[in-house]
């Protein structure tokens, strides 16, 4: 469903992905697509930026006021068409540069900015991924969950046919 643009404050889904922080980009893994995507340090800053509260002018302020130089809002609206064709923001828009090539949309942006270009690497985990001795908990309960078949939470935080039980040993 296309939404308006002109009070439009992007919001990124955070149901059903699993994010991980690394130095200089973000890992989103879609827990119902079993894609990942790699977010360079541009796209990660306006992914987060989509909190609801920010508009696209508050997005590019951020940004530029995190060392990115003056910005236009193409730019992060190029970001926000990737973010949106990989269903990482809660509500699906229509694509900014509807009848233009990703190539023309960065020649409108300016080569310029093109250090800042916020790049979204994306690939499909296989499924063996999900496998049932990938299962992570805390508690026993949470072995219950679809997909994993052993009932024990073992002390490495997986779960497993038999409880592994943790060694501890005092340095003295």
């Amino acid at each position: 469903m296309d939404i308006p643009l002109v009070s439009w404050n992007p919001i990124a889904r955070r149901a059903g992905v699993v994010v991980q922080e690394v130095p200089d980009e973000v890992l989103v893994y879609d827990l119902n697509t079993n894609k990942a995507h790699c977010l360079n340090s541009s796209a990660a800053l306006i992914w987060k930026c989509c909190d609801g509260n920010n508009s696209i002018a508050d997005i590019v302020h951020q940004l530029e006021s995190n060392g990115g130089g003056k910005l236009t809002e193409d730019l992060v609206w190029l970001a926000l068409d990737r973010l949106n064709e990989n269903g990482l923001l809660e509500n699906e828009i229509g694509p900014r540069f509807r009848g233009h090539s990703r190539r023309a949309a960065v020649k409108a942006i300016g080569m310029a900015s093109a250090v800042a270009l916020p790049m979204i690497a994306s690939l499909v985990a296989p499924q063996r991924a999900l496998g049932v001795d990938s299962c992570v908990c805390v508690s026993n309960s949470q072995c219950a969950q679809p997909g994993c078949t052993h009932p024990n939470c073992n002390a490495l935080g997986i779960c497993a046919p038999n409880p592994v039980k943790s060694t501890k040993t005092s340095i003295g």
